[in-house]
């Protein structure tokens, strides 16, 4: 039997939905992915299988094979997590397969059964929704940033049994209590008013002509001449975010834990001035895996200041 759901991964800031396949066969205990996953993917045969053991479920003592697909798609990271270990099951006959293929799971899991909030919730979901998949489960600490996405039916699940338990199973769960979401870092400043600014007729204007025509704009002058007071300002001449920037916007802080879901939607054009120290890598961004954006990245739609930086590009 071979059981069917659902997952997505990133590249970049685009979401893949992928769908996540096991087939439980009878011979020697083995339990192989396949569909080109990276080493922190690879990992996941150890954290599903502690996982399902501590959520109270029999593993099953055969020959496991988890294919990913499209398998043409490189995949990265552990938000598949919770899809695997649904998908085995439902494989073994331990939960209602037809239910678990209509269904979106993100979530990294402990080894306690328990469901770890991951990055980019929020991307993932809305490429869910664009392909047509709207029944999403996600951590309980992501919750509230996936149910910003316009259209979609998000369940948020603290343990993996409690998914199991939606799914027509028997399982309990060790302890009930979610993990938190991450603290937020870096939370984007609020847009200064022009109207602060005494004089500087001509540097408002530029700023205004700038702003209108959606211009890059080159500051020159001594220290302390309010090249910096003036850039800050910029933003609050921008028009607010229409739906699908905001949603952009959104994305790419929540990839760099810069998002706060209380908030809402960043609508705001957002404002960024990199240290004069800061590394390419702070800049443009990067990493390996999941990569991590840069100040380039979290201006998208809004304002970035290099102040001193000509020699970090």
């Amino acid at each position: 039997m071979i059981g069917r759901c659902r997952s997505v991964v990133l590249a970049g800031l685009t979401g893949h939905v992928i769908e996540v396949e096991a087939h439980v066969a009878r011979g020697l205990p083995a339990f192989t992915i396949v569909g080109l996953p990276d080493a922190s993917l690879s990992e996941a045969r150890d954290r599903v299988r502690a996982a399902v053991a501590s959520s109270g479920v029999e593993w099953p003592r055969h020959r496991i094979t988890v294919n990913l697909s499209p398998a043409s798609l490189p995949k990265s990271g552990p938000a598949t997590d919770v899809a695997i270990a649904v998908a085995i099951l439902a494989a073994a006959g331990d939960v209602d397969a037809r239910r678990a293929r209509d269904l979106v799971l993100l979530g990294e899991l402990g080894l306690d059964g328990r469901l770890r909030p991951v990055r980019g919730v929020l991307p993932a979901v809305a490429a869910a929704v664009r392909a047509g998949w709207r029944d999403v489960t996600v951590p309980a600490g992501n919750a509230d940033e996936a149910a910003l996405v316009g259209g979609a039916r998000v369940s948020g699940a603290a343990t993996l049994a409690a998914v199991l338990r939606g799914l027509g199973a028997d399982a309990r769960a060790e302890t009930d209590e979610p993990v938190p979401a991450p603290g937020v870092a870096d939370l984007p400043r609020e847009a200064s008013d022009l109207a602060d600014v005494r004089g500087q007729a001509e540097a408002r204007l530029a700023l205004e002509v700038a702003a209108a025509g959606g211009h890059h704009l080159l500051m020159l002058g001594p220290p302390g001449a309010g090249k910096t007071m003036l850039a800050e300002r910029l933003p609050g001449l921008l028009p607010d975010l229409d739906e699908d920037d905001a949603v952009e916007v959104t994305g790419i802080h929540s990839l760099a834990g810069a998002f706060d879901p209380a908030r809402g939607l960043v609508r705001r054009p957002p404002f960024e001035s990199p240290h004069h120290t800061a590394s390419a890598v702070a800049i443009v961004g990067g990493g390996s895996g999941l990569a991590r954006p840069g100040a380039v990245s979290l201006a998208h739609r809004g304002v970035l200041f290099l102040d001193d930086t000509r020699s970090q590009i």
